[in-house]
This record gives C-alpha cells, sequence and structure tokens, in this order.
C-alpha cells in the first residue's frame, strides 16, 4: 500500500476543510479525488504529503509523509510559480538537480510536450506552456509515486488529453498517481478508482463503472427545449418516466423508443431544439450523491478518494 489515510480531519478556523476522510492507494493504482473548487481536494494532498498538519492517521510508503524521501515522490501543487527568467529547460534542470538521479530535462520536455519551447523563457510561454513545463519538473525524478493537484487546468481540450496520454503512460510502467481534478471525463478516463469529496467530506468511493451503476441512474434521452413543463405533463401522460435531471429534461428510455418519444412530443405540439440519448456519467454521479452541480463553463473558462 502505498497511502493510506484514516479519519483525517483539517480546520481553518470556523471552517471545515477536511471531515474524516479516509481511504487506501495501492501500490500502481491510478486514484482520482473529484470535487468542485473547495471540496477540501487541495488541503487533503496537502496533508498527505506532509505540508500541512492534519487530525487523524496517514503513512505514504509506510511512514509519515514528511519522511518520505524526496527521491520517491513527485509533486505538482495547484499554485506553482516558478522562476519566470529561465526557460522551459532550464527549470526543469533545475529541479533535477535536486536529486541524486533525475531525467534528462529534454526527453522530460518532450513527454510534456513542450520541447519546442525548451529555449523559451517560462514567462513567454502561453498557460497551457506553463502547466506542460511544471508536470514536467514533478516527473523530472522518475517518481514511485506522482502526486497532481488539478495537472490539466489551464491546459487547452487537445493538450489535456495529450497529458492524459502522458499519465496512462506512467500509470503503465508502474507509477503510482494520485491527481485531483474537477474534470469529470479525466478522472473517468485515467482513474481506477474515484473518490468524490463535497464539504471534506469523501461522500463516494470505487471505479468509475462501480459509481455509475451504483449512482448515476437510468439511460436517458435528454430533451432540449424551451418549455419543459409543457414537455414533462406530455410525456408523464404517455406513460413516460421523467427523470430527475437538474441539466435538462430527460426521460428514462432506451434507444429504440426515441421515435415513440418523438411522436409523443409531436402530437403534444412541444417544440424542442435537440434529442440526445446518452448513458449516465460521473457527473451525472456526482449530482446524485451531492446534490451539487459541477460548472461546466467555470471549468471550461479556467482552461484558456472509502
Amino acid at each position: 500500500m502505498v497511502i493510506r489515510a484514516e479519519s483525517v480531519r483539517r480546520r481553518y478556523g470556523s471552517t471545515v476543510a477536511l471531515d474524516g476522510v479516509s481511504f487506501a492507494v495501492e501500490s500502481g493504482e491510478v486514484f482520482a479525488l473529484v470535487g468542485p473548487n473547495g471540496a477540501g481536494k487541495t488541503t487533503l494532498i496537502r496533508a498527505l504529503t506532509g505540508t500541512t498538519k492534519a487530525d487523524g492517521d496517514v503513512e505514504v510508503f509506510g511512514g509519515p509523509p514528511a519522511a518520505v524521501s524526496g527521491e520517491r515522490l513527485g509533486l505538482l501543487p495547484q499554485e506553482f510559480s516558478p522562476a519566470g527568467r529561465l526557460t522551459a529547460r532550464e527549470l526543469v534542470a533545475y529541479y533535477g538537480g535536486l536529486y541524486d538521479e533525475s531525467r534528462s530535462p529534454d526527453a522530460v520536455l518532450e513527454d510534456v510536450g513542450v520541447d519546442d519551447a525548451a529555449d523559451t523563457h517560462y514567462e513567454n510561454l502561453s498557460g497551457g506552456q506553463k502547466r506542460r513545463v511544471c508536470v514536467g519538473t514533478a516527473l523530472v525524478n522518475d517518481p514511485e509515486l506522482l502526486v497532481l493537484d488539478e495537472p490539466t487546468t489551464g491546459i487547452d481540450p487537445a493538450g489535456r488529453r495529450e497529458m492524459w496520454d502522458l499519465i496512462e503512460g506512467l500509470a503503465d510502467s508502474g507509477t503510482t498517481v494520485l491527481l485531483t481534478t474537477h474534470y469529470m471525463a479525466e478522472a473517468e478516463r485515467l482513474a481506477d478508482r474515484v473518490g468524490l469529496l463535497a464539504d471534506g467530506r469523501l461522500v463516494a468511493l470505487g471505479t468509475p463503472a462501480e459509481l455509475i451503476d451504483r449512482h448515476g441512474g437510468a439511460d436517458r434521452l435528454v430533451v432540449d427545449v424551451g418549455d419543459e413543463g409543457d414537455a414533462a405533463r406530455a410525456l408523464e401522460r404517455a406513460g413516460y418516466r421523467v427523470l430527475p435531471d437538474e441539466r435538462h429534461l430527460a426521460v428514462g428510455v432506451g434507444p429504440g423508443e426515441i421515435p415513440a418519444v418523438v411522436e409523443t412530443l409531436d402530437e403534444a405540439g412541444v417544440d424542442y431544439e435537440r434529442l440526445t440519448w446518452r448513458q449516465p456519467d460521473l457527473e451525472d454521479v456526482y449530482l446524485a450523491v451531492t446534490g451539487a452541480e459541477v460548472d461546466a463553463e467555470t471549468v471550461e473558462r479556467e482552461a484558456v478518494g472509502r
């Protein structure tokens, strides 16, 4: 076992940041802590890496976090502002120099997709390039445990997927990865297991498939309609089950029932803009478990776990 957390608690004055969080991370596992800003993800990362004190019992590699050799750990905090006057290559080389053994800066920059900007000063890089270089500084020592706090924030969607490929490759090679994210697709793609945090509590834990099966609800037809009340009444009169879905009007049907739903709406004179059949995902799980919606628009603006 690489990480063990038992009843971890942390308060800042009257604010409860962590409220009895317990979970474990096995060797070679990718574990994602999911939740919106303010859920307690960063505080938990700090407790696990020994950079903040917390009540409870925390072990990393079988001992206290502060006793873990830096050679075994790679950490990318959410807030990280290296010297802007250094080039990307110089930054990675600087952090590599903190370890007895480290990887070639050029190889690391190639891995994170900024080798073409190796000689560009950090302050002149784009936001996405900066974040990639920061990820590189956490990889330069080839760590056994890689801790990434919001690793793809500020990276465009294409770059985010490249970073996912990199993390998957590290996991395939045996690196244990603990990451936090508020991108549900990121957790669903990368994680062996997911812990959902809300208000400092771990409210659900399992594989993405387990969580979706347990909490995600039924497959659904999403109706993009101006007057949801008229549409819902027409569908309910026809015997369809309108699902609780805070994002859209949704009907619990399989794909073979879509033509009949369309006919029902047409006969009722309900105008709609779009119909989308979809299966539940981690965002549905989060809605069901916490009652709070992850604000996808905020997430995208920021981009340009027992």
